[in-house]
């Protein structure tokens, strides 16, 4: 296997190949930075005179300046090489150069997209990547549908994963604090608890005639019936408030699987849930058990406990494993004729960009067997099922600086029904108009009344945009630098397997589980070593030797990775049988609650860098990175046997 050369001018690459590309555009576009600000008034005098640069306190200045960008130069040389193809630690890589070309050529024009008033372009910028977001997963995203999605960027996954908990519990809310106004609408349901449990659809259409109703009514009334329920709003009273109000109502639960990241345990503490609503279901081979979840949802039931959302995960950032989100869905809709109705939210944060293999150019999803035509084993029926169901979710996450190669900053969440949005408005007279009819555009320019953020920068936003419109997100576009992540994993995998063979004299090793998309976990304990905390230590100091040090050279590194743990909980008791059995130990070797003794310390590699297969010397990099670990492993035990005989 080779490299894509599609994707040789994507790239500054790792030995900056393409420097003289990058260069050409970002001094091309300052200069016409420079020129926009010149002929924007050409009558106005220069405010700085021309031998202002002559001046000993410009001169002072100019020095300072220099000297504290060449100390910050030198001392970003110690950062961790992500570039470089001798780094597969954590979900970071090269950058696009379309997103990072057009990230700098937006920036000195700093667009503030909390409004159309502080960034008239890239706000409309930043609504047609939710669109484009919103295709790519399979939502509606025509903005002249009633129900087309909606989506926006923001710092990172964590508050993507926020704001899926902000509108779910808006929406479910809502029915109830319309009950209590006594708001004649049609429809509204029986009590608290049929009200709380509508299903989004239900929810959203009885949101439809609340606002049905209030256009048919004088100003002066309109306004009283809005008072009138606001007063009964979560977000007015608060959730003790709230749920004092509504006895019949307890505070709802939040249900997400064991590997689940811990933004949604923030997520509660931020909402005011708090951290012991969340549920986290143990797993079954690292991914959600729908099994357990739906014993857990049927108590739920039973005990009239409402639940707010269950979480289904797109590759998991320890282990990139993809939940059985066809399976959730599937659940979902059998407590909800139960009566039991929640949210459904997928953090794709991580694999998100994938479901750019499975699109066509028509947007259509693509059957598996087309899509495993340039692999070996990707995907599985049920990788390729849980892509197929993100359109049956009601919110997701996605990171573009993950998997969308793109500067750090850039998250996004979106929902699949625009007409939701609406409940989390905030009103800022200084900031937003009240023009809020209209087209898709027109209504949602004013971004910052839905988002958690308030001033956030339009140059990430134009980043997304010239990287999704220079790469389409289809598989014949961005799917070749998906196609590529999933040839270095399979790569990597046959690399590994060899490295297992050959090293099965010295150590027991293994790869635990195989992977759903381009995450490799690696275990490896010494031969003759029955206890895991003797392994986890050696694990840790292995890793050592692949982690760079900034008191050290950068160069004295010749591989980076990362590490996790693997724990019961996510594994299940037959995996975690399994694993234990591989490596040597007793199937009750692990002791829960004590410290390193709970778990299996395994090396993490994230397969994204677009340039791994080969390195031009007659071996890939992955080859080379399997000598480097015998070398490292090699050197250990020497050390330990030293030790030991001393």
């Amino acid at each position: 296997m080779m490299n894509d050369p599609a994707l040789y001018p994507c790239f500054l690459g790792p030995y900056a190949e393409n420097d003289d590309l990058l260069e050409s555009l970002v001094v091309g576009f300052l200069r016409d930075h420079v020129y926009w600000r010149r002929n924007l008034h050409p009558e106005d005098t220069p405010v700085i005179p021309t031998g202002a640069n002559r001046r000993p306190d410009y001169i002072a200045f100019e020095s300072r300046l220099r000297r504290e960008l060449h100390q910050l130069s030198a001392s970003l040389k110690r950062s961790v090489p992500f570039h470089s193809p001798r780094y597969i630690g954590h979900m970071v890589s090269d950058l696009l150069i379309p997103g990072l070309a057009a990230q700098i050529l937006a920036l000195p024009y700093n667009p503030n997209n909390v409004s159309a008033d502080a960034a008239p372009v890239t706000i409309d910028l930043e609504l047609k990547v939710g669109l484009q977001l919103a295709a790519m997963v399979g939502f509606p995203a025509d903005p002249g549908r009633d129900d087309c999605a909606f989506g926006h960027l923001t710092s990172g996954g964590t508050l993507a994963n926020l704001q899926g908990l902000r509108l779910a519990l808006a929406l479910k809310c809502f029915p109830v604090a319309l009950r209590e106004a006594g708001a004649p609408v049609d429809g509204l349901p029986e009590d608290d608890w049929a009200a709380f449990n509508l299903a989004q659809t239900e929810a959203i259409a009885l949101l439809e005639r609340w606002h049905s109703f209030l256009k048919m009514l004088p100003a002066p009334e309109r306004s009283r019936w809005r008072e009138r329920v606001e007063c009964q709003r979560i977000e007015s009273l608060g959730m003790h408030a709230f749920f004092e109000r509504h006895r019949a109502l307890a505070p709802p639960l939040v249900f997400a699987p064991s590997t689940a990241h811990y933004s949604w345990s923030k997520g509660m503490k931020m909402l005011g849930l708090g951290r012991d609503q969340l549920r986290l279901i143990p797993g079954r081979a690292m991914r959600l058990d729908t099994y357990t979840l739906a014993e857990a949802l049927d108590d739920c039931l039973r005990r009239r406990q409402p639940v707010l959302m269950t979480v289904g995960v797109l590759g998991s950032t320890e282990f990139g494993t993809i939940d059985p989100l066809d399976a959730l869905a599937d659940l979902r809709e059998g407590m909800q004729a139960k009566g039991l109705g929640f949210a459904l939210h997928a953090d794709a944060a991580w694999g998100g960009y994938l479901c750019t293999l499975f699109r066509d150019e028509e947007g259509r999803l693509r059957e598996a067997d087309a899509v495993g035509r340039e692999f070996a084993q990707f995907p599985t029926a049920a990788v390729h099922a849980a892509i197929g169901a993100l359109g049956r979710m009601d919110s997701v996450t996605i990171d573009p600086h993950k998997l969308g190669y793109l500067p750090y900053g850039s998250g996004a969440f979106v929902c699949r029904d625009q007409r939701a949005i609406g409940l989390l408005s905030e009103s800022a007279d200084y900031v937003f108009s009240e023009r809020d009819e209209g087209d898709f555009f027109a209504r949602h320019r004013q971004l910052g009344r839905y988002i958690p953020e308030g001033s956030k920068p339009g140059a990430n936003a134009a980043a997304v945009y010239v990287v999704h419109r220079t790469l389409p997100l289809d598989h014949k576009h961005f799917g070749r630098l998906q196609a590529q992540s999933i040839r270095s994993t399979e790569a990597f995998l046959a690399e590994a397997h060899a490295f297992v063979d050959r090293s099965a004299g010295r150590v027991r090793a293994l790869v635990p589980f195989d992977p759903d998309s381009n995450l490799v976990c690696l275990a490896i304990n010494p031969r003759g070593n029955d206890d895991p905390r003797v392994m986890n230590r050696f694990m840790r100091r292995l890793h050592k030797r692949l982690s760079a040090d900034a008191e050290k050279p950068l160069q004295l590194g010749e591989y980076f990775g990362s590490i996790t743990t693997l724990k019961p909980d996510s594994l299940g008791p037959e995996e975690t049988r399994r694993i234990l059995d591989a490596l040597g130990f007793a199937a009750d070797a692990l002791i829960e609650g004590e410290e390193d003794a709970d778990r299996i310390v395994v090396l993490r590699h994230t397969l994204m860098h677009p340039f791994l297969l080969d390195q031009g010397h007659g071996s890939s990099y992955l080859a080379g990175y399997f000598e480097f670990l015998e070398r490292q492993i090699d050197r250990l035990m020497a050390m330990d046997n030293g030790a030991a005989h001393a």
